[in-house]
């Protein structure tokens, strides 16, 4: 999650050899820096419920998924997306990946315009790239453009099933947001529990 932009311009091997050693996480836009600040428990609850469903069904096939920690290069610009997957056999050194085959941003106030704009500009650019992947934390949305489209954008809600054709993986949207709270969530969930009751209370009558 971007924080601040820092002055002076940095070069790329600068940056490379000072992130490895910071505390705090920055990424790199054509010589200008951005430190990153923390994300909230609905972010990462969301970042972890696709990584572990990655990992789960990657488990023993040449692609990988990476959480966080990874950075994506793209020209001169380096970015950490909450969740990739590569299928490069990516070298245990290596600290960043130019072939990533799908990319997903959890979307917050501080990063939207950042996610929406400069990144999706630059992941389109990646040959590599066959989805990029834009949820929303505060509400249910979820924004998938592919490739195999045109890049056009596709929506998916509550009920909906999303199906990521680069690793060929369907979940649902509500195990994509499992655990997390918003108030969109608790409705739909509360709704879901009055049917069940209703259908259980119809029944006994019978």
């Amino acid at each position: 999650m971007p924080l601040a932009k820092q002055v002076t311009f940095i070069s790329e091997e600068d940056y490379l050899a000072g992130e490895k050693i910071s505390a705090i996480k920055h990424e790199y836009v054509d010589g200008d820096v951005f430190a990153m600040s923390g994300a909230s428990a609905s972010h990462n609850r969301l970042a972890v419920n696709l990584t572990t469903a990655f990992n789960i069904h990657l488990k023993g096939k040449p692609c990988q998924p990476y959480a966080a920690d990874m950075k994506v290069k793209v020209g001169s610009k380096y970015f950490y997306p909450d969740v990739l997957v590569d299928c490069s056999q990516i070298d245990d050194s290596s600290y960043y990946t130019e072939s990533p085959v799908i990319i997903v941003e959890v979307l917050s106030k501080s990063t939207r315009r950042m996610d929406e704009t400069t990144k999706r500009v630059a992941y389109l650019q990646i040959p590599s790239l066959q989805e990029y992947v834009l949820i929303e934390q505060d509400f249910v949305d979820i924004e998938v453009v592919r490739r195999s489209s045109g890049w056009q954008s596709q929506r998916y809600y509550l009920g909906d099933e999303v199906h990521f054709e680069s690793i060929g993986l369907t979940l649902t949207v509500e195990e994509i947001y499992d655990r997390v709270n918003n108030a969109e969530l608790l409705e739909w969930r509360q709704l879901q529990a009055d049917a069940v009751v209703g259908v259980d209370s119809s029944a006994q009558v019978e």
